[in-house]
């Protein structure tokens, strides 16, 4: 039985907790630490080792990253502070936290857990995951194979990122209804069908655990479209498995 710990860094908060990566389980309460403003890489390094001692953790850390991360190195960082583009994220988390670190993209990870033990098991063809939260975050999969660092959050709708218009910040900052936000979510996933063509879209983040008030509400689309099983713990199981599968790899 294997167990690593998993980080989830969100524009909003950074949620951790240990898990059985061959269960999906998380194996103690989960603890959440509201993400630094700035969010710059110093602060978040101090959020993630207070969490890395809050559970006494010794072994390896998975860690998600709100951006694009080729290699453990970040490329992009639309809701974090700009300063992590071109950071070793992957090093910089090792240095302080004395542990062994891989981080990836955090819808990526998300979506592998999804498709490991949720929603997108057993499931072949084109899959979709969006993660709904800060901004909107993408995972696609082919026959179960990722396409990594997607980010479809950032496709142009009405002359804007799509995220600014339908992430849940965007509802929150716009004080809309379920119904006038299911109208541009509905939107936006019509631009998605448009482009992929998936037979599965799953819709995590933070909105997932309120699926019932939005999800009947979107029409229109070819695709079957299901909430997150994992619902917000995705990233934090999805970050644990990357850990897991480096983590072996590096012990062949």
């Amino acid at each position: 039985m294997a167990h690593v710990l998993g980080i989830d860094i969100g524009g909003t908060g950074i949620k951790a907790a240990p898990v059985d990566t061959e269960t999906g389980q998380l194996t103690a309460e989960r603890q959440k630490i509201q993400t630094p403003h700035p969010a710059t890489p110093g602060a978040v390094m101090d959020v993630a080792a207070r969490l890395v001692q809050d559970f006494s953790w010794t072994g390896p850390v998975g860690l998600t990253f709100p951006g694009v991360v080729v290699d453990g190195v970040v490329h992009t960082a639309a809701n974090v502070d700009h300063g992590w583009i071109g950071v070793d994220a992957a090093k910089a988390f090792e240095a302080a936290t004395k542990l062994t670190a891989i981080v990836l993209n955090d819808a990526d990870a998300a979506g592998a857990a999804e498709m490991r033990f949720g929603a997108g098991k057993g499931v072949s063809g084109t899959v979709l995951l969006l993660t709904f939260g800060t901004g909107i975050g993408s995972a696609l999969f082919t026959d179960g194979v990722l396409v990594p660092n997607t980010e479809f959050g950032h496709i142009e709708i009405r002359g804007k990122d799509a995220e600014k218009r339908a992430s849940e910040l965007a509802r929150e900052e716009h004080d809309l209804s379920w119904e006038a936000w299911a109208e541009r979510v509905d939107e936006y996933l019509a631009h998605m069908e448009a482009l992929l063509s998936p037979g599965l879209i799953i819709i995590g983040g933070g909105i997932s655990r309120k699926s019932d008030k939005f999800v009947p509400r979107l029409t229109g689309l070819r695709a079957r479209l299901v909430p997150a099983t994992l619902l917000n713990d995705a990233g934090i199981v999805g970050a644990a498995l990357a850990a897991d599968a480096a983590s072996a790899t590096l012990h062949l």
